[in-house]
């Protein structure tokens, strides 16, 4: 790449950036519904044209923000267990959800864009996937180091959802039975359930002690999917 060349990468990297970071305070005064690209160029100072030759429409720039908000935790949860990769799984799986949280209460509306209400007229792309798989696998992957090591204790499937299970265990984690994909899917659920009832005001004059209690309800999903006590 020549010099030119490189310049007008860093160049075009970094308008990308202001553009992003004018979008997500667009979000937090206003809401991911009220997103705007004309918002978004006057408040750079550029005319309306030039931000689209960034972001064509409204939702490539939903779409990238989407995307960086789910690697931006995913990130957060893969340092978490990277960082407790010498403890028993229990732990690792609540240093992961404990990291999880720690993100969504410092990127409430980043948090909000990927796990609150969904934008009108807005469909998610393909393109989002990977991104948003990146928590989930980090988990899968605790899980399955328990089972091929120390091993699970998972309680029983009823007979009804093994089929369900099965389906669940193929397409997500193989290497699982599917008395355990079962139970990983509805704890993966519920972390962010009680990560939402938090952020979004559902726990207000219910729970006041926060921190043990969501210590203790990952726990009790850790034990749900066959984690043994520490």
């Amino acid at each position: 790449m020549s010099t030119a060349q490189g310049a007008r990468a860093r160049a075009r990297a970094e308008v990308t950036a202001a553009i992003k970071e004018a979008a997500r305070r667009q979000l937090a005064a206003e809401g991911a519904a009220k997103l705007s690209l004309r918002a978004v160029a006057r408040e750079l100072g550029m005319v309306s044209s030039a931000v689209y030759r960034y972001f064509p429409s409204r939702d490539e720039l939903l779409t990238a923000l989407i995307i960086d908000a789910y690697d931006s935790l995913g990130e957060a949860a893969e340092q978490a267990r990277d960082t407790a990769s010498d403890a028993a799984p229990v732990e690792r799986w609540t240093a992961v959800c404990e990291a999880v949280r720690g993100w969504a209460l410092s990127h409430p509306h980043e948090y909000a864009l990927i796990y609150g209400s969904p934008v009108p007229g807005y469909s998610a792309p393909e393109t989002t996937v990977r991104a948003a798989s990146r928590v989930g696998l980090v988990l899968i992957g605790i899980v399955r180091d328990a089972h091929q090591g120390p091993g699970l204790t998972a309680p029983p499937l009823p007979t009804d959802l093994l089929p369900e299970a099965e389906r669940m265990a193929a397409d997500l984690a193989p290497e699982l039975p599917p008395a355990v994909a079962a139970p990983l899917v509805a704890a993966w659920a519920q972390l962010f359930g009680l990560i939402g009832f938090e952020l979004f005001g559902q726990f207000n004059r219910v729970v006041e002690d926060r921190e043990p209690f969501f210590r203790h309800a990952v726990a009790q999903l850790a034990g749900g999917v066959g984690l043994g006590r520490a």
